[in-house]
């Protein structure tokens, strides 16, 4: 539209001097130097500077082209001032100068001290600074459109990467640890199979249970659902450890947490028992939520850990839990000692 618009109003200039030439019997002369000066004029308008002051040399040039001919074309050339406003106005608003601005508006009304009165056309002189001024809005509107359009691809293009970036993460945190349960639970399984054990009936049903959830998880995921809940998870984590032979004790001092607080300790409750299940041989493991001054804390501590698979690798879990935590205000801590012993622990501030 911008380029519409400049492109109706440099015609809507061209008409009349083409006309003024017609009557002067310099067409043709005429005619070419209005294409030179219009080229460099939509050159100068439209160009996207690398430098504050864009071309100067065009500016210059067009007005060499402005007021010379007036002195072999006459009052037919008047109209061309407004283009030399223009240009001067939207070279005073790349380099914000006032005088650039000032003489930009005299543009039109300084030919009016021509020795010859036949030179000029005093109407198109006086009107010269309405052009110029209406050329700088439309260039100015152009601008901000442009720069409105890019803004709003910026931001489409952060707002995918970030529904990329919440979709991988949720697809680790939920549909990564119920994978995990399952293995267990099917790896439990053929051992209750292969001892005749009568317990294989009822973990074949928590396993059809587990792939309900993952099927519900994997809606969650896609839909971008929030349905975490802590008191469900929890003793979820002490069925799942208790029936791998791990003694869970868990202990629990704080209560309606509001609600973004209780879905990070929900993912990290998770990802901690994940871990303990993926990489220890645990017989023992204590799960601790405490508050304390407005700090909500969850503690998970276990036995049997393992050798680290690489120094400094944190895995993409915990990655993702300190992506969740850390808008909240909160933060994560993990020791291991000499004995085998690990501790995990996410610190949440309470703001409610």
């Amino acid at each position: 539209m911008g380029g519409l618009g400049l492109a109706a109003g440099i015609i809507g200039l061209a008409v009349p001097v083409s006309a003024g030439l017609v009557e002067s019997g310099r067409a043709i002369e005429g005619t070419v130097t209005l294409v030179v000066l219009l080229a460099l004029h939509l050159r100068f308008v439209t160009e996207l500077p690398k430098r504050r002051a864009g071309s100067w040399w065009i500016v210059a040039v067009q007005a060499w082209l402005t007021y010379l001919p007036l002195t072999v074309f006459g009052a037919a050339w008047t109209p061309v001032c407004g283009l030399l406003a223009g240009a001067l106005l939207v070279m005073a608003g790349r380099i914000r100068s006032i005088v650039l601005a000032l003489l930009a508006l005299a543009c039109g009304p300084v030919v009016l001290a021509a020795p010859e009165a036949s030179m000029i056309h005093p109407l198109w002189a006086i009107a010269a600074p309405l052009v110029g001024a209406a050329e700088f809005a439309v260039v100015t509107l152009a601008k901000r459109a442009r720069e409105l359009t890019e803004a709003r691809t910026e931001v489409m293009r952060k707002a995918v990467a970030l529904e990329r970036r919440r979709f991988t993460r949720d697809l680790h945190d939920l549909v990564g640890h119920r994978l995990t349960v399952l293995v267990l639970k099917v790896q439990l399984l053929e051992r209750l199979v292969e001892e005749g054990d009568d317990k294989a009936r009822a973990e074949v049903t928590e396993t059809l249970l587990l792939l309900r959830d993952l099927s519900a998880d994997v809606r969650a995921v896609a839909h971008g659902l929030r349905s975490s809940s802590l008191a469900p998870e929890l003793g979820s984590a002490r069925s799942l450890l208790e029936s791998v032979r791990v003694r869970c004790q868990i202990k629990v001092s704080c209560r309606d947490l509001p609600e973004e607080v209780e879905e990070a300790l929900t993912h990290a409750l998770r990802e901690g028992v994940t871990n303990v299940l993926r990489h220890a041989e645990a017989r023992q493991c204590s799960i601790h939520l405490v508050e304390r001054e407005r700090l909500v804390r969850l503690t998970i501590r276990n036995d049997g850990v393992r050798p680290p698979r690489r120094p400094g690798d944190a895995g993409q879990g915990l990655l993702n839990l300190a992506e969740r935590v850390s808008p909240l205000g909160g933060w994560l801590e993990a020791t291991s000692s000499r004995t085998g012993q690990f501790t995990f622990s996410v610190y949440v501030p309470r703001k409610k």
